[in-house]
């Protein structure tokens, strides 16, 4: 009987990851999420060996089946709570244990986590947000943050992440910062965003605590004549120890669609 694919990774593991674009897709990893997501068979890519394609079944699912595995996967997460000590979890993960919960400060903002793995806020957090801050949680090694700053394709386990990473947050944050004027100041008065020296010459730099130990800075560099406007996110070369690739790539995930609905709600 044929497999389906459990994540993305396990796609990409089979692709030459040569951007040859003889599927149609600009890259490996598009090609990845296209078949992934059920969009197209893995027989598209002439470079995997026809006995491969044998094992695996197209992908029978939607796009939107996407976000019930994100809830499933939410909920098993907030299961394996139960398992960690969360009072002797507060050094590590930079919170404080009281009455029974363990608060982070996310954005700014309490967020606190029972035994049972419910979650309490004043402010809304998604799914896309409340994974990483879970994930956080159960594997932060508690690593100092360094205060040096890197991008995901440079974290050890950042290269096959990133070109994904790229299209699903940099690219779409960059186009809210196109049109959306006061998106900076707005995550300096309301998620308690640090503006800092420019980082690598750009116009505007902020640094966000998301997690205690995960700080991210977003670097925008404004329309110039010749020149299109760009916006990088940057972790700190300690992220991964502390939340792992792919909790990365949710937190950034999340908290991109945090701020659209942001610039919804104040317009841009």
């Amino acid at each position: 009987m044929s497999a389906q694919f459990k994540n993305l990774m396990e796609v990409l593991k089979l692709l030459p990851k040569t951007n040859c674009r003889k599927c149609n897709e600009k890259t490996c990893m598009a090609f990845a999420a296209a078949v992934f997501i059920g969009d197209k068979p893995l027989s598209q890519c002439p470079m995997v060996p026809v006995d491969m394609v044998a094992n695996y079944d197209t992908q029978h699912r939607k796009i939107n089946k996407i976000e019930q595995e994100r809830d499933e996967a939410l909920a098993a997460l907030k299961n394996s709570i139960r398992k960690v000590n969360l009072q002797a979890s507060a050094e590590r993960t930079g919170g404080a244990y009281n009455d029974k919960k363990l608060t982070l400060k996310i954005m700014g903002k309490d967020f606190s986590v029972d035994s049972d793995g419910n979650l309490y806020t004043d402010i809304h957090v998604n799914p896309w947000v409340a994974m990483p801050i879970l994930s956080y949680i159960r594997h932060c090694k508690g690593t100092p943050v360094s205060g040096q700053w890197t991008s995901m394709r440079e974290l050890p386990g950042g290269k096959d992440w990133y070109q994904f990473f790229n299209h699903q947050c940099e690219k779409p944050l960059k186009k809210l910062a196109d049109t959306y004027t006061d998106l900076f100041q707005d995550l300096v008065d309301i998620f308690n965003g640090q503006k800092t020296n420019n980082h690598d010459q750009a116009d505007i730099s902020v640094i966000l605590h998301p997690l205690p130990r995960v700080p991210m800075m977003i670097c925008y560099w404004r329309t110039e004549e010749g020149m299109e406007s760009n916006l990088n996110l940057f972790f700190d070369v300690t992220a991964e120890e502390n939340l792992g690739i792919e909790g990365l790539y949710s937190l950034g995930t999340g908290i991109v669609r945090m701020f659209e609905k942001l610039a919804l709600r104040h317009g841009s």
